[in-house]
């Protein structure tokens, strides 16, 4: 039964990987992965449970005859329930990012940004939309912060070519800011909520690889683009009853909505409750102040049609499945035993080396999932000494590597394809033209962080 379980994770991630080739959605595989993976596991549970968990077992019996039926209620009760609580809580956590991201949109809160790039200088233009995209993957999810600049930057860039390669740039510092904090990218919120990192040190480990490896990719990439971009203005966003806010409303609607997620370590750390609740406290507030201050719109017969929303909306809703998907396959795995073995072999491979392990993980996510890669890696090991203790350089080292090696090849993460499918850009032509250059970042930024630790240390 293991080595049907395994092989069912092998066969799963083969077809992730090989997703933008069959069509299909990856996020049905990871699904397909948990569920099918946790009934094997249950049917044959016993040899599992006496194996791992022989003397919980026997406290959860109090005495009574062992049976199939109790083995199956014991890994109910004090097995899987585990598994979907860590799940659960990371999903949660990306609606409540999600929900934010689409309140604020809703009332025009990101619409500073088309006035700050309004200039066909590229050099300028660039800059602007890839800063205010790193730094707001950096509260929020990757995969919000990438559409919703891709469609900013859709509606203002005509030329295809030059679109193809600013929403490269956008998508590397997408992934580039999330990867830094603990709230900007799931596998920061599952470290976190492990205790394997806290959120200070991992900002401060994480913030210069990561602003190494978007700004020398960046720069790379604006070497290629025309000194004037083929720019067209429209007129300003017509929200007809989306919104009738004025400036300082919605400067107040982001500071409650941004400033709420940079209180989240904050609460954590006074409560010990799991970050998701802090973000849905944000979310409460915030929905009360959109209530507030857009009273009279809730009682219009009719509403605008809200595309932006829509569209986040759908993706949100895949990258949760794949989230919980991925989560509960990896649980599976965890249960069996198999992962702590294939940690003992990988590490006597490579004889211990973390930092080639981290370098391969990071191009293994181009080809696969950064997150598929990242969850694999942080589940071979549980939180001890050393290099994997709290803070130990093993979980920075996973983080950056997954995130930014997701990002050479446009396959490797949600936001290259969100990318692919919004520009209808072709793999070939970004392993051309743009992986050489994220290559560049990865290595200089893993670098980094490489002397940091032996700085620190």
């Amino acid at each position: 039964m293991m080595l049907i379980i395994v092989s069912l994770l092998v066969l799963g991630y083969l077809m992730i990987a090989t997703g933008h080739l069959t069509g299909v959605n990856r996020s049905a595989i990871a699904m397909f992965i948990g569920a099918v993976g946790w009934v094997v596991y249950v049917c044959w549970g016993s040899d599992f449970v006496l194996q791992l968990h022989a003397d919980e077992y026997a406290d959860f019996l109090q005495g009574s005859e062992p049976s199939s039926e109790a083995v199956k209620f014991f890994i109910y009760d004090s097995i899987f329930l585990k598994y979907v609580g860590k799940a659960a809580a990371v999903v949660m956590f990306l609606v409540a990012t999600m929900s934010i991201v689409e309140i604020l949109n809703n009332n025009g809160c990101f619409d500073f940004i088309s006035e700050w790039i309004r200039t066909r200088n590229t050099k300028r233009f660039l800059w602007t939309i890839t800063i205010a995209t790193f730094l707001i993957s950096a509260n929020l999810d990757n995969l919000t912060t990438t559409t919703l600049m891709l469609i900013i930057m859709r509606g203002i860039v005509n030329n295809h070519n030059q679109r193809i390669l600013i929403g490269s740039a956008i998508v590397l510092a997408a992934n580039a800011g999330g990867c830094f904090t603990v709230i900007g990218d799931p596998i920061g919120v599952i470290l976190w909520g492990d205790g394997a990192i806290t959120a200070s040190r991992f900002s401060a480990y994480l913030a210069l690889p990561a602003v190494l490896a978007w700004i020398i990719p960046t720069i790379l990439i604006n070497l290629q683009l025309p000194s004037r971009l083929d720019i067209e203005w429209g007129l300003a966003p017509y929200r007809g009853n989306d919104t009738r806010l004025n400036r300082w409303q919605r400067l107040l609607m982001f500071m409650v909505g941004i400033g709420g997620l940079w209180f989240i370590p904050t609460f954590h750390n006074i409560t010990k409750l799991s970050p998701f609740l802090g973000a849905l406290c944000v979310l409460s507030l915030l929905w009360v102040v959109n209530e507030a201050f857009n009273r009279k719109l809730m009682q219009a017969d009719q509403m605008a049609q809200r595309r932006i929303p829509r569209a986040l909306q759908y993706g949100a809703i895949q990258q949760m499945l794949f989230v919980m998907g991925i989560m509960l396959g990896m649980g599976v795995m965890t249960e069996t035993g198999v992962l702590g073995d294939i940690a003992k072999w990988i590490l006597n491979t490579l004889q211990g080396n973390i930092w080639v392990m981290g370098f391969l993980s990071g191009v293994l996510s181009s080809f696969v999932d950064t997150f598929t890669v990242a969850i694999t890696n942080v589940s071979f090991f549980n939180v001890g000494e050393g290099d994997f203790a709290q803070n130990g350089i093993y979980w920075m080292i996973i983080a950056y590597s997954t995130a930014i090696g997701g990002c050479l090849l446009s396959v490797g993460s949600t936001s290259g394809l969100a990318l692919m499918q919004a520009e209808h850009m072709r793999l070939g032509w970004y392993f051309r033209n743009i992986t050489p250059k994220v290559f560049a970042g990865f290595v200089v930024g893993l670098m980094a962080l490489y002397f940091e630790h032996y700085f620190y240390a």
